[in-house]
């Protein structure tokens, strides 16, 4: 089983495909979607939508697995990326995908056994688990994997 993790945002949205063979998770692919600055908010939305939408045609998951929002101090950013969230979930669903959804306590926890672990921590255990030779970067991926492999382990 296929499944794709994401790590949601608004100007820079990581994903990673994660494939379960027996239980036992293996890396299939990562990368980041971008929309520029230089575009219109709505613009930008209809982007993620659609290069989310080549991301799902060209590695076919099953099921899909997308962070919930945590606490953010600008209202503002919060209120983006909940757009942006609101586009991915449509996304998923109008793809037929099972849609789960985790919270960044429960990733940390799953993948590094510690609720409070830094982004470094969360890196440096996905690369493990997924027998990678480098942490994958940006954050934004890193954390979209370990979101597929939080999934993967309540599937």
């Amino acid at each position: 089983m296929k499944i794709l993790g994401i790590d949601p945002g608004f100007g820079r949205t990581g994903w990673g495909v994660v494939e379960l063979v027996r239980r036992e998770p293996t890396f299939v692919a990562c990368g980041c979607i971008t929309t520029p600055s230089t575009m219109k908010f709505p613009e930008r939305l209809i982007e993620l939508h659609r290069q989310l939408g080549v991301v799902i045609k060209k590695y076919q998951p099953q099921s899909a697995a997308v962070e919930k929002l945590f606490f953010f101090k600008n209202a503002k950013t919060a209120m983006d990326v909940g757009q942006a969230r609101g586009v991915i979930l449509l996304t998923l669903h109008q793809a037929g995908l099972s849609v789960h959804e985790m919270t960044p306590l429960q990733v940390k926890q799953t993948v590094t056994g510690y609720g409070r672990a830094d982004k470094d921590q969360i890196g440096k255990m996905v690369k493990l688990l997924l027998g990678l030779k480098t942490v994958p970067k940006p954050d934004d991926v890193a954390d979209a994997l370990a979101v597929a492999l939080t999934a993967g382990r309540v599937v």
